[in-house]
């Protein structure tokens, strides 16, 4: 055996050894460039991924945690509550126009703003406002319900234009006034307000055009809002009528409010924006009070700021990055003017200082990724229709129409820099405990990636390191690329050395090999004649 392995070592040439280092370190660059790309778009690593999830159950190690099931269930349904709240998507309240806005980035820069993932959110969004189970009663009402599952947008533009059509051959209605007379009535039938909403939102391709839509829509579906008031009492059918016409004409109202913010009519917006919040109090999930808190910056009206603050930055209401990045800039404006780090180190902070650092820590765990686009550290993009709450999409969409509100307060981009990562030295575990917030959601970065588009860098907080699979692809690279280097360069030198080490490992005595033996064999394969010794070695 020991004869033939030698013999089927000394055919071997040194093309063999550098066609093997070459073909390995190939192989294992590409398995690197692959694990990197999959690390960058998944924040995780392959290999790892399909042995923890394939190669453990074959292993047996999913039994483990069977036997504390049973007692850690109670302990951690607080938790796992608390993990899927904060992980829900949320509908952007500043959301822009798809036509008007969206569509015109497109047209521009031939990019997507918006993902599928993001856009079939607003459909389901649309399905769960804009239809009721009594839909298939109106025709026009029957088409919006197919027109809002549509993929295509031609195709749902088509179909709001269709109800129209229908609802306009279908609003001069003879009914007789007496049974079996021949005296009749023109009654005319509402128009189809939640056409008109599709329409400014995905066919006009300006804002004064989408306006003058949501109008129309308003007048619709203002008539359907005062209808199915008077009927709500009369049974379930009703009931649900009436929460679908209140829906459509709050979305229509703070439409037209963020029309009138768009188009410069501030003050109009703020108020249009007060009294659909007073007239609906209870219609929370629009968060009305974001919109009217970025108008009210807009007009420098900081007492008015503080008091919507005071009565939604509450221990009981969900925060949000406009909660708490404002309720910053209110208490940096106070100091940032006169505020410098310099003098700051020598004499301390003041309370007024000090509070205000704590506001911006306070915003800061809330959500990470924020200074860096404030700071203009990270290029913005359009924000998404929705977002996920302290994750990179919320970052984004705060960042996209409050940075001009940071600018204006003179030295508050100066007070953010100067304390915004001190925050980190408070929670340097954010994953496992948090200082004012709960933990940190591990699921941020994986809904992130599917609501922004693939050309943005997705924000990762807190940063992950490198997966051992891609250090040990990139150290068995670069091993073999150095063994092929070596082998090209000095064949004959390597091809004894390779001979020698498998060798070693071939032969049953191995273990009595030393590298004296193996420097030996190394000059008896090249003959290197021995170094002449001196006389007095020879005495």
């Amino acid at each position: 055996m020991d004869y033939t392995v030698s013999m089927f070592l000394n055919t071997l040439t040194p093309k063999f050894y550098v066609a093997l280092t070459g073909t390995s370190s190939l192989i294992s660059g590409l398995i690197l460039i692959f694990e990197w790309w999959y690390f960058r778009k998944y924040g995780t690593s392959f290999i790892e991924q399909v042995s923890v999830s394939h190669l453990r159950p074959l292993l047996g190690g999913v039994d483990n945690n069977s036997s504390n099931n049973s007692n850690s269930s109670n302990g951690d349904s607080d938790s796992n509550r608390q993990s899927v709240s904060e992980c829900k998507v949320w509908r952007n309240p500043l959301n822009l126009f798809r036509g008007a806005e969206y569509n015109r980035y497109t047209w521009v820069t031939g990019r997507e703003p918006l993902t599928y993932y993001d856009m079939n959110l607003s459909a389901q969004d649309h399905q769960t406002f804009f239809t009721c189970d009594s839909d298939h009663l109106r025709p026009a009402d029957a088409i919006m319900q197919k027109a809002w599952r549509e993929r295509n947008p031609q195709a749902r533009i088509s179909a709001a234009h269709e109800a129209l059509e229908i609802n306009e051959i279908r609003s001069r209605v003879e009914v007789p006034l007496i049974a079996s007379s021949t005296i009749w009535e023109i009654k005319l039938l509402p128009k189809c307000a939640t056409a008109y909403i599709l329409l400014a939102e995905e066919e006009a391709t300006t804002i004064a055009e989408a306006e003058k839509l949501f109008k129309q829509a308003l007048k619709a579906g203002d008539g359907c809002y005062r209808r199915s008031q008077q009927l709500q009492h009369h049974g379930s059918q009703y009931e649900a009528q009436h929460r679908r016409d209140t829906n459509v004409l709050v979305y229509i109202k703070r439409r037209l409010a963020m029309c009138a913010r768009r188009l410069g009519r501030t003050r109009e917006a703020v108020k249009m924006m007060r009294d659909l919040m007073k007239e609906f109090p209870l219609l929370s999930m629009f968060n009305i009070h974001e919109n009217l808190l970025e108008a009210l910056l807009e007009l420098q009206a900081y007492a008015d700021v503080q008091a919507v603050l005071a009565k939604y930055d509450d221990i009981s209401l969900p925060k949000s990055a406009t909660i708490c990045y404002t309720a910053a800039l209110l208490k940096a404006r106070a100091v940032s003017d006169k505020f410098s780090p310099e003098a700051a180190s020598r004499r301390g902070l003041s309370t007024a200082e000090m509070n205000a650092v704590e506001a911006i820590h306070r915003a800061v765990e809330f959500n990470p990724h924020v200074p860096k686009y404030l700071l203009e550290m990270k290029s913005l993009i359009l924000p998404p229709e929705h977002i996920l709450k302290r994750g990179d999409s919320e970052a984004i969409a705060y960042a996209f129409f409050h940075l001009a509100h940071w600018k204006r307060v003179e030295g508050a981009l100066n007070l953010l820099h100067c304390t915004w990562e001190g925050t980190f030295r408070m929670i340097p575990y954010p994953l496992e405990k948090g200082h004012l917030f709960y933990p940190y959601p591990i699921c941020t970065e994986t809904a992130d990636r599917e609501l922004l588009p693939s050309f943005h860098e997705v924000s990762v907080y807190p940063k992950k390191e490198l997966p051992f699979f891609i250090l040990f692809t990139a150290g068995l690279c670069s091993f073999t690329a150095m063994l092929a280097l070596l082998t090209h360069q000095f064949p004959e030198l390597m091809g004894v050395f390779a001979k020698a080490m498998i060798d070693i490992f071939c032969s049953a005595e191995f273990r009595d090999w030393n590298c004296k033996s193996i420097f030996m064999r190394v000059e008896d394969e090249l003959e290197i004649p021995p170094a002449p010794q001196s006389q007095h070695f020879q005495n």
